[in-house]
């Protein structure tokens, strides 16, 4: 899905940095988008579930359509199939999202530029040409930039640029533009912006 809205007023909507760049910082608007939006502050039990979901969906620039068959199908079936709670399974398929791993290995500084990378086909997924952000990587396999691109200076300034500690099932080889994914996710090494056992409860209450 590509999100056409203005990313700035979906992030003062939720009132949370969606997308974890500067100019989406919402610290300075204190009310939230649009004529009524002073009054909208105070939320029912059920809009803090609605807005948790929101904002873990709009975290990832996923459809409502995408979300709700992860979070019902994908991830309920997982957890009820294996020994991991569905919280759990929920942000393991979130993360195991090709865009969300060129993301976190900091090839991409936004969600947003980590998934048009994919979309351009600018990496081979197990040296295969892959070109669908939505795809689960498994343990072991091995993300590496196109040859003719390794050269461009945009990917070696993101990565010196990227700050952010690489979680530790993901291994990346900076001179050979290679990214090796050794584990499963881990909740605790990333700072969700969502409950997400309230994005469970959303979907188990409609």
């Amino acid at each position: 899905m590509k999100y056409t809205w203005p990313k700035f007023k979906l992030c003062r909507r939720e009132q949370v940095d969606l997308f974890g760049a500067k100019k989406y910082a919402v610290k300075k608007k204190r009310t939230l988008p649009g004529q009524h939006g002073a009054s909208m502050q105070r939320s029912s039990e059920y809009g803090k579930l609605l807005r948790n979901k929101q904002v873990l969906k709009r975290s990832y620039l996923l459809s409502e359509k995408q979300f709700v068959r992860l979070v019902r199908e994908i991830a309920g079936k997982h957890s009820k199939n294996n020994d991991v709670t569905h919280d759990v399974a929920l942000f393991q398929f979130l993360e195991r999202r090709m865009d969300a791993i060129v993301l976190r290995a900091g090839f991409g500084s936004t969600i947003m530029q980590a998934r048009q990378m994919v979309n351009h086909a600018h990496f081979l997924l197990n040296g295969v040409k892959h070109n669908i952000p939505s795809t689960f990587v498994n343990v072991g396999d091995k993300i590496t930039l196109k040859e003719k691109l390794k050269s461009s200076p945009l990917f070696a300034q993101t990565l010196s640029e990227n700050k952010n500690k690489l979680p530790s099932w993901i291994k990346v080889d900076k001179n050979a533009y290679t990214i090796e994914i050794l584990g499963l996710p881990k909740m605790w090494e990333i700072g969700v912006t969502a409950d997400l056992l309230k994005v469970i409860e959303f979907y188990a209450r409609v």
